[in-house]
């Protein structure tokens, strides 16, 4: 706040402003407090021609302000180092969402003491629009006093008369307008046995004090080693443009990092470590999201629920004294303070946990999510890396071959028995565009169905794509759930199957490639949807979920039969057999779906498996980004997993 803000020792003090903790929080009640202005005395009115100029200056004025060129303003001013200073004050401690102001009534003649003949009052509404607070208005009056050296075209000119009480009418000199916002605790996120998912925890607050900085190579070392992404080299600059007692942010660590870099951070002179507390993600840290230094949901189930988890604050508007920040009077009080209320999500700790530790074990990007095919609840969505993107439900990724669930489902649906033959060859060519099984491999003419599926030969369901209309498999995918808009309590992407517009496009998709999309909720719920025989929309946050999306399309009997046993033959005798000793008749598909990495034609794939428990209410999707494939890659990560249940 600079020397216009209280000084730090009205932190100590009972009546300071700054005793209040501060939250950004969005208000929207409108209060409007209309005072009236006792220093000046206005008597009649000036002339129509001094009184339009005087006003036109007023509104220079009241414009710079509002747009926060509050230098321009000063200059406007008869005393601008004076106004700059109060002006800079009001807007570091008001901290105004906007700041408008209304020309209201007409100007009139203005007396009072020190000012010269023909002084204009111009009187005027000014509104702040405050956190806490919304709307908080009161009248003013700025006082225009003609300029001896004329205007720049001759003409008569005028100057702002500065006064304390320009800016409010109540503000003697070296005093200044605060906003106070005092919020309430904010509520967590809960898993479904009431357990935080989001709370209180330790955090670390990194800083650099220049003037003790003996060695700043080895703080650049220590800091980079943390691995967080500092830019030491952009630090260095604000270190030695930073005055030398005045401490520079650097990074909040969480506790259990702290600890790990403790003894080099604490070894480095000029390195600063601060304990604070601080509401943070325990678990499922992109889905629950975070807040920002003000105490606001920025992402996740923390924004998506700001409010609720907030609740309501306290806030006031202030006069404090300018060097002690001692409060001398309260302008306008907003009752608030209401507690938030926490919110409930269906995820099982222990689920959650098994998940997030089978990801880290292997340190790739990927996610891993389980859901209950009974209800459709989400029980686990982990994300690796724990601090990145929620690709568990909002990654729009080519499924690749755990779709060939869905184009099976097709060809169920249309007649085709699980002992057809379909053949599979070692290539296929639709149109000049050769389509291969990964690794080369084929199984002969006599290949049936269940055991392409089994397999997952892509030149068996390509080579009979005749089999399939273009309209079928976004038909097929409705069954699943696909195609519609779900609700589930958290922004997720609900998967997308076009129609195929060509013969080439409907090769692609029928393997799970080309145009069709799907994150890994959507690859866990169609896994949930062979186990439970019907699909159940993934629900997160019950309390949220009034009408969950239900599919327009059902399942026959025998197509979910043919899927549950093509889908644990794969496990028992096909390329999900990284499950084969795992408990509880786990029944998989296993995917390697590629795509373009860097835009240059080169390919990379991504690694997936879907599947569930045949002895249990759960079903899964594991997906592994950049490389490897769905059974030697996502396959062990799966096992992992289900083991640690």
């Amino acid at each position: 706040m600079g020397n216009d803000a209280p000084g730090a020792d009205a932190e100590r003090q009972p009546g300071s402003w700054r005793t209040y903790r501060t939250k950004a929080i969005a208000g929207a009640v409108v209060v409007t407090v209309l005072a009236v202005v006792a220093v000046l005395f206005l008597r009649g009115s000036g002339s129509d021609d001094s009184g339009g100029d005087a006003s036109a200056e007023a509104e220079r004025f009241l414009d710079a302000w509002a747009a926060g060129d509050l230098d321009a303003a000063a200059r406007l001013t008869d005393d601008p180092e004076s106004a700059a200073s109060l002006l800079e004050s009001v807007q570091d401690n008001m901290r105004p969402e906007s700041v408008a102001f209304d020309l209201t009534g007409e100007p009139g003649d203005a007396e009072g003491d020190g000012l010269p003949a023909g002084a204009v009052g111009v009187p005027f509404t000014a509104t702040f629009t405050l956190q806490g607070i919304g709307e908080w208005s009161y009248g003013s009056t700025a006082v225009l006093v003609p300029d001896p050296d004329g205007g720049p075209d001759g003409d008569d000119g005028w100057t702002v008369a500065w006064g304390s009480d320009l800016v409010h009418p109540e503000l003697a000199e070296g005093q200044t307008l605060v906003l106070s916002v005092d919020g309430p605790e904010r509520a967590p996120v809960l898993a479904a046995d009431g357990s935080q998912l989001a709370g209180p925890a330790t955090v670390w607050d990194i800083s650099v004090w220049p003037e003790r900085l003996t060695d700043p190579e080895a703080a650049w070392e220590a800091l980079e080693a943390l691995d967080v992404g500092i830019d030491t080299g952009a630090l260095a600059d604000r270190v030695e443009a930073a005055e030398p007692d005045q401490a520079v942010a650097v990074v909040s660590l969480r506790d259990a990092a702290f600890r790990e870099h403790e003894e080099e951070l604490r070894a480095v002179p000029g390195l600063q470590s601060t304990e604070t507390t601080r509401s943070l993600a325990l678990a499922a840290r992109p889905l629950v999201g975070s807040i920002d230094d003000a105490g606001t949901g920025v992402s996740g189930l923390q924004e998506r629920y700001d409010e609720q988890l907030a609740g309501s604050p306290s806030a006031a508007v202030v006069i404090a004294d300018r060097e002690s920040g001692d409060a001398v009077d309260t302008l306008y009080t907003q009752e608030g303070g209401e507690p938030g209320t926490p919110v409930r999500t269906t995820i099982d700790p222990a689920v959650q946990r098994a998940a997030e530790e089978a990801l880290g074990a292997v340190d790739r990007t990927g996610a891993l999510v389980a859901v209950q095919p009974s209800t459709g609840h989400v029980l686990a969505a982990a994300d690796w890396p724990q601090d990145d993107f929620n690709r568990s439900f909002l990654g729009q990724l080519a499924p690749g071959s755990t779709f060939k669930v869905i184009t099976s489902a097709a060809l169920l649906e249309g007649g085709t028995a699980p002992d057809d033959v379909l053949g599979c060859p070692e290539e296929v060519v639709v149109n000049g565009q050769r389509f291969e099984n990964q690794g080369g491999f084929s199984l002969g003419a006599d290949t049936t169905l269940h055991d392409a599926f089994t397999a997952s030969c892509n030149t068996a369901f390509i080579g009979n794509r005749d089999l399939i209309d273009p309209g079928t498999l976004p038909e097929t995918a409705q069954a699943f759930g696909i195609g519609g808009e779900w609700s589930v309590g958290a922004a997720s992407f609900d998967g997308a199957v076009p129609a195929p517009e060509n013969d080439n496009a409907l090769a692609a998709a029928l393997i799970g490639q080309g145009r069709v999309q799907a994150s890994p909720l959507v690859m866990a719920s169609v896994a949930a949807t062979v186990a439970e025989g019907t699909f159940h929309q993934p629900v997160l946050v019950p309390d949220a979920v009034t009408e969950p999306y239900e599919a327009p399309a059902a399942l026959g009997d025998e197509t979910v039969a043919a899927l549950r046993t093509m889908m644990r033959d794969t496990v028992t005798e096909g390329s999900a057999s990284a499950l084969r000793d795992v408990p509880g008749e786990p029944a998989a598909k296993t995917g390697t779906a590629e795509f373009d990495a860097d835009g240059d034609g080169e390919t990379s794939t991504n690694a997936w498996m879907i599947g569930y428990l045949g002895e249990g209410d759960l079903a899964f999707a594991v997906v592994l980004e950049d490389g490897g494939s769905g059974g030697s890659d996502a396959g062990p990560v799966a096992a992992a997993f289900l083991n640690a249940l």
